[in-house]
């Protein structure tokens, strides 16, 4: 067993509607600034926690940069702590220097328009007193877990943003939350595949609920069968009863619109897409066996 471990969590800043942030990441002062208020708060919840290592990178992020199988943000951010001088406790922030975080910790244009921005951060030491801080963190954060008042004042000034909420959420906080989400939007069917890549990742899920799009997840990827509409209509997909040529088409059509969104926020995840073709005789669960 390794002698030093983390415990993963983001400060979670729910942004007013209509409103997007200013500012992407923090200068490396108000970096600083944040990341002591945030180990603070932490440590009047967890007192165990003023003992272990704590950084912050001070960048918004979507959740679906976080939720990724491997958890790569933080694993960055738990390399960089173990390269980082001196000894701990330590308290460091990952800033924004001329206006840019490295590539590495870069939140991504194409997922800047969401109103849940998350900020990652790791707890490290050693494991016992990761066990104890981990523990009560997952109990008690959702409860009592937001974020003190001239913290939250000190995000909204730096990020330059109109926030109503700042809280605090271990990395399986967020996953329920998100799975929550996704369950009011239709998307709950997908979330087991991404529950599994997330928490189980060796592990084999499968999305086979008609007339959902077939799905499986092995080895870390996703796996779609891409059917044509001979294959769809012999396959259970289609829809019931005695319907047209032209309501066929326009099911077809919105079921494939459907496996696009699938594919599309799989790889969101960082989870892998691949499309294996079925034809009109083929058994598709094989296929997806193979």
């Amino acid at each position: 067993m390794s002698d030093v471990l983390s415990c993963l969590g983001a400060v979670a800043l729910e942004l007013s509607p209509g409103h997007r942030a200013g500012r992407q990441a923090l200068d490396p002062d108000t970096a600083g600034a944040l990341a002591a208020c945030v180990a603070r708060d932490l440590a009047k919840l967890v007192p165990a926690a003023a003992g272990l290592d704590f950084a912050l990178l001070a960048g918004l992020f979507d959740p679906v940069e976080l939720l990724r199988p491997r958890w790569p943000l933080h694993g960055e951010l738990e390399r960089l702590i173990a390269q980082a001088p001196g000894a701990g406790p330590r308290v460091i922030a990952f800033a924004a220097h001329a206006g840019e975080l490295p590539v590495t910790l870069r939140p991504h244009p194409d997922f800047a328009e969401g109103p849940l921005r998350l900020l990652p951060f790791v707890l490290r030491g050693d494991p016992a007193t990761i066990a104890v801080v981990g523990e009560a963190l997952e109990a008690s954060l959702l409860d009592r877990g937001m974020a003190a008042a001239d913290t939250a004042l000190l995000a909204q000034d730096g990020f330059a943003a109109t926030i109503e909420h700042a809280r605090y959420l271990t990395v399986h906080d967020l996953a329920a939350m998100i799975a929550m989400q996704y369950e009011h939007v239709g998307l709950a069917p997908v979330w087991p595949l991404i529950e599994t890549a997330l928490l189980a990742p060796d592990q084999e899920q499968w999305l086979d609920a008609p007339p959902e799009p077939l799905a499986r997840l092995v080895g870390g990827e996703a796996h779609l069968a891409l059917f044509d509409d001979a294959a769809w209509g012999q396959g259970g997909f289609a829809p019931a009863g005695d319907l047209d040529a032209a309501r066929l088409s326009r099911a077809f059509d919105r079921f494939q619109a459907r496996q696009r969104q699938i594919a599309a926020l799989l790889e969101a995840h960082g989870i892998p897409v691949t499309f294996d073709y079925c034809s009109a005789g083929q058994d598709a669960r094989a296929l997806l066996r193979a």
